[in-house]
C-alpha cells in the first residue's frame, strides 16, 4: 500500500459490479476517503482478472452476480492470479451458503450492499489490513449449522439434478409436470441454500455427491 501525507497506509481500491450505477454510487460513498483510492473498475470478470493484474490493487470489491462468470468463482481466480489481492465480497444476498462459499473461495470479508457507508469502509480497511469482516447483521446466518444436502426438499434435489444433466428450465417443467415458474423458484431455493448460482456449479455439486456421473 502507499501512503497518506500524514504517513498511513493508502488502500488501493478495485470496484468490482456489472452495474455502472453501482459502481457510480460507490465512488461517490468511498471518493472522500482520505485512505482509499480507487484505482479501477471492472464490469464483469474477466475485466476484474485484466485489471487486476495490470493495476495491482490491494483490494478488490467485488460483487456476487456477474455476468460472465458469478463473484465466488472470481475470488478464486484472483487468488491463484493475483495472490496478495484481498477480496471482499459486497452483496445484496444474506444467506450462509453464499458467506461460506466466498470464504472457501478465499474471500476475507462479506458486507451486504445495504449496510452503511461506515461498515464499508470499516470492511475495507479491516480486509486491507490482513483482518476478516462479516457485516454485522450476518451473524445469525454464520452462527446458523452448516448447511447440507439435508437442507434440501426431495423435489429440490431433482431440480438440481436435471439442472446438471443440461436440462433447461422448461424440459424440467414438463418431466415434473410442473409450472416453469414453480421450477424457477425451486432454483433460487437452490441457490439461496448452496451458495450457488450457475448451472456449472450445480453439475459439480451434484458430481461431488454422487448424484450424476461424469
Amino acid at each position: 500500500m502507499s501512503e497518506t501525507p500524514d504517513g498511513s497506509a493508502r488502500i488501493r481500491l478495485l470496484l468490482v459490479d456489472d452495474h455502472q450505477l453501482v459502481r457510480d454510487g460507490l465512488r461517490a460513498r468511498l471518493g472522500d476517503i482520505g485512505d482509499i483510492d480507487i484505482v479501477g473498475e471492472a464490469a464483469n470478470g474477466q475485466q476484474a482478472l485484466a485489471a487486476a493484474e495490470s493495476l495491482r490493487p490491494d483490494l478488490a470489491l467485488v460483487d456476487v452476480g456477474l455476468p460472465d462468470i458469478n463473484g465466488i468463482e472470481l475470488t478464486s481466480a484472483l487468488g491463484e492470479r493475483c495472490p496478495a489481492l484481498r477480496v471482499l465480497i459486497l452483496s445484496m444476498y444474506d444467506s450462509q451458503g453464499y458467506v461460506m462459499s466466498a470464504m472457501r473461495a478465499g474471500a476475507r470479508g462479506y458486507v451486504l450492499k445495504d449496510a452503511p457507508s461506515t461498515e464499508i469502509i470499516a470492511a475495507i480497511r479491516a480486509v486491507a489490513a490482513g483482518g476478516v469482516y462479516f457485516s454485522s447483521s450476518l451473524t445469525a446466518a454464520l452462527s446458523a449449522p452448516p448447511a447440507d444436502t439435508t437442507a434440501l426438499t426431495e423435489r429440490e434435489r431433482e431440480v438440481l439434478i436435471f439442472v446438471a444433466q443440461g436440462d433447461s428450465n422448461k424440459r424440467i417443467a414438463q418431466k415434473l409436470d410442473v409450472s416453469v415458474r414453480t421450477v424457477e423458484t425451486h432454483r433460487l431455493n437452490l441457490r439461496r441454500k448452496l451458495g450457488i448460482d450457475t448451472a456449472a456449479g450445480l453439475t459439480n455439486y451434484a458430481l461431488k455427491r454422487g448424484w450424476i456421473r461424469g
